[in-house]
């Protein structure tokens, strides 16, 4: 997999750790969920960057407790017909305030770019370079939406009504 922030093919900082699998003495790490809720307090008071990976059928609720001590959640799509990490992501984002990197993982596909972005997710695992670069350019190519958003960007309605009300000068 390729991970891509920022519309960049970058170096992914985690190491993915497998359940039966000793720690490393330091780096990142990225757990499965199994093992995060298992180890929770150890793992979350390690001062090293940690990651967990999140199935779309877990309660998101879950990881409430350990939000400002997670530098990274990846959400997974384990097919691109199952939009439940959608969900997860705004939810993580809008209602929770996660602030550390979100992550799309499993089955993600060109055409959600976009909506992933919308969502609140900032890394993406994509399969082709030719994917990274078709991130690139759907990140720029549309600057206003109708929608609400979980990334921080006003939506068209909410611009309109800030020009409206803004004093002239």
């Amino acid at each position: 997999m390729r991970l891509v922030k920022n519309g960049q093919i970058v170096a992914d900082d985690f190491v993915a750790i497998a359940d039966d699998a000793e720690l490393p003495a330091d780096g990142a790490v990225l757990v499965s969920a199994t093992r995060f809720l298992t180890e929770a307090e150890t793992l979350t008071k390690s001062n090293r960057p940690l990651g967990v990976v999140w199935p779309n059928n877990r309660d998101v609720v879950e990881l409430k407790p350990w939000l400002d001590r997670l530098a990274l959640i990846a959400l997974v799509y384990p097919t691109y017909k199952d939009g439940r990490a959608h969900s997860q992501a705004r939810r993580l984002r809008e209602i929770y305030g996660y602030r550390g990197e979100l992550r799309a993982t499993g089955q993600v596909l060109r055409d959600q770019f976009t909506f992933l972005l919308r969502n609140g997710f900032d890394a993406f695992d994509v399969k082709k370079d030719a994917d990274a670069r078709a991130f690139g350019e759907a990140t720029h190519r549309y600057t206003e939406f109708y929608q609400p958003t979980g990334d921080g960007h006003l939506s068209a309605l909410q611009l309109r009504r800030k020009r409206q009300t803004a004093p002239a000068s």
